[in-house]
Parts: structure tokens; sequence; C-alpha cells
């Protein structure tokens, strides 16, 4: 079985430029969208809420962005995976 980003993008049917959503969760919105402009900068992105869970104290977020190539996809979604506001990123 072939592994491969180029395979796994096949079977996912990318095609870069794309938009793409990670789902993150958070128990600060006010500092998720500070950790946000941080890591992203001046590039175009949508951040909507999503949920809040059963007990209240995390909310979900899906956040949408163009992103241009495997690299770039990935590269944003280690730096989302080490930010300390973001509890979960899917």
């Amino acid at each position: 079985m072939d592994t491969s980003l180029e395979n796994l993008n096949k079977e996912l049917g990318l095609k870069y430029p794309c938009t793409w959503e990670y789902k993150l969760i958070t128990d600060s919105k006010d500092e998720l969208k500070k950790s946000i402009l941080e890591l992203l900068g001046d590039r175009n992105y949508k951040l909507v809420f999503s949920k809040k869970s059963k007990n209240g104290k995390y909310d979900s977020y899906i956040l949408s962005l163009l992103v241009f190539n495997d690299t770039d996809r990935l590269n944003i979604y280690e730096s989302l995976k080490k930010d300390k506001n973001i509890k979960i990123i899917i």
C-alpha cells in the first residue's frame, strides 16, 4: 500500500490551491483569535464558531483558508497543533 502524499491527495481529491478547513477546540475564544492572527499574519482566513461543548467549558471553531500545496497545509496544521490555546485540532 503506497501512502505517499501524492496518492493521499488523489484519494482525498485534493487539487491545489484549495480551501482547507481545520476544526479547532479551545477554552478561550479571545486567546484563540490572537493565536490565529499571530500564526497566519495577513493571510486571508475565516474563523467561524461551530459549537459549545456539552459542559460549556470548550468552544469549537472552523478555520478556513486557501492552502497552496501539501507543505503549506501541513505546516499550518503543525503550527496550530503547537499552540497552547488550541486544545484539539482536527
